[in-house]
């Protein structure tokens, strides 16, 4: 009886022990989702998992003793094909968290295993609003931009600047309409009018059918709801056709400075569009940038979504390390992620609400013309700064059941 009792007695003090033990695990597994070989491949890809790999170190948790894998995969902008490399990751390689996931679909199709899976989606690529609205979970984050920013920054100048009646080319899929939703709720809210639009399919390489119905429309603002590739090829077209020269104006509502870089400054001067960052935009902005370009594969400055995969993984790093452990729990993660407030050299300190909104400023930009052009990558000039509380959409206007109103 009496081994009995020191039998029991020891087990309880190993199962004492076993908690602060777990709490204490120094080990973290990420992974980047993004589009490696495609049409948003440039703004993102392996510049992404770059971006990556200088949050780790510039976290310092490795000097700390903390183990950090990194894992990437290429989604080819397919739903179903991401879903299944997360959930490889999830279930066979103990991934932790998953970030980047450039394209809505892809995006919101992930959001949701990693709900139903308790892991973490930091989300810098996918634009849909809906992630932080109706589609919010207590697991997923959205860091550096969506479509209600896009709209509210580029759809109400132009539309204020009289650009009163717009036509639509359109990404075929999740980002294309919660763009064209979001930016046609802003144009009629400044007194202007919707005249059409037309739905293409994602990585189309021939505008013309499109941009003859933009044409035919007369509309004064021909709104590009795509991005990467088909943005800078419906550009080059629309150049070709004439579109700008006889009046009409494009608005590049998602333009990204690899998209500029990839057209030239002759094509794409005068072009407005919203960015949360810019590489130029200060003296920390500039310092990282410089870094950056010189580690990375194609030589090219970073785009918005990569400046937000490093502040994201950053973050979570320090969420981490304030927590002592991992506690390979997704939800309590990003819990401490919400309570503790972000800071990076890309976008300064701000907070993330409750919706899973990062609270940071955009800015509306113009391309430069080549002459106003000093130094390479120098494309950008600002035309007003656009608050936080601005660029997001307003909590009491929130679809997400994580918000109390």
């Amino acid at each position: 009886m009496k081994r009995s009792n020191l039998y029991y007695a020891a087990l309880v003090a190993i199962a004492g022990l076993a908690t602060p033990a777990l709490a204490q695990d120094k080990t973290a597994k990420i992974g980047v989702l993004n589009d490696m070989s495609s049409l948003y491949a440039d703004i993102g890809g392996a510049n992404s998992v770059l971006a990556a790999k200088m949050a780790i170190a510039d976290s310092g948790l490795e000097g700390k003793g903390w183990k950090i894998e990194l894992l990437s995969g290429d989604h080819q902008n397919k739903p179903d094909i991401g879903v299944n490399i997360a959930r490889q990751w999830i279930d066979v390689e103990k991934v932790d968290m998953i970030t980047d996931t450039p394209n809505s679909g892809v995006a919101l199709a992930v959001s949701n295993l990693v709900k139903e899976k308790n892991s973490v989606l930091l989300n810098s690529g996918g634009a849909s609003a809906d992630l932080t609205g109706k589609a919010c979970t207590p697991n997923t984050i959205s860091i550096s931009y969506d479509t209600y920013m896009l709209a509210n920054g580029t759809g109400k100048a132009l539309t204020k600047a009289g650009g009163d009646t717009w036509f639509f080319l359109t990404a075929d899929y999740a980002f294309g309409a919660a763009l064209e939703r979001d930016t046609s709720v802003v144009v009629t809210a400044n007194g202007g009018k919707v005249l059409g639009g037309v739905k293409h399919p994602l990585n189309t390489s021939d505008f013309s059918s499109f941009l003859l119905q933009a044409q035919a429309s007369k509309a004064k603002v021909v709104g590009l709801a795509n991005a990467g590739g088909d943005t800078t090829n419906a550009i080059k077209q629309a150049s070709e056709f004439g579109i700008v020269a006889a009046g009409q104006k494009l608005a590049a509502l998602l333009l990204f400075i690899n998209d500029v870089h990839g057209l030239g400054l002759k094509v794409a001067q005068g072009l407005t569009f919203t960015e949360s960052f810019y590489w130029d935009l200060n003296d920390s902005t500039r310092t990282w940038s410089k870094k950056f370009i010189e580690q990375s594969p194609k030589k090219t400055m970073p785009s918005m979504t990569v400046a937000g995969v490093y502040a994201a993984v950053l973050h979570y790093l320090k969420a981490l390390d304030a927590m002592g452990g991992n506690p390979h729990d997704g939800a309590k993660v990003v819990a401490k992620m919400k309570e503790i407030p972000a800071e990076d050299p890309l976008f300064g300190k701000s907070i993330i609400r409750a919706d899973g909104r990062r609270m940071i400023p955009a800015y509306l930009f113009e391309v430069k013309k080549p002459e106003e052009s000093k130094y390479p990558w120098d494309y950008y000039k600002k035309i007003a700064d656009i608050s936080a509380e601005d660029a997001a959409r307003p909590l009491g206007e929130s679809e997400c059941p994580l918000v109390k109103k």
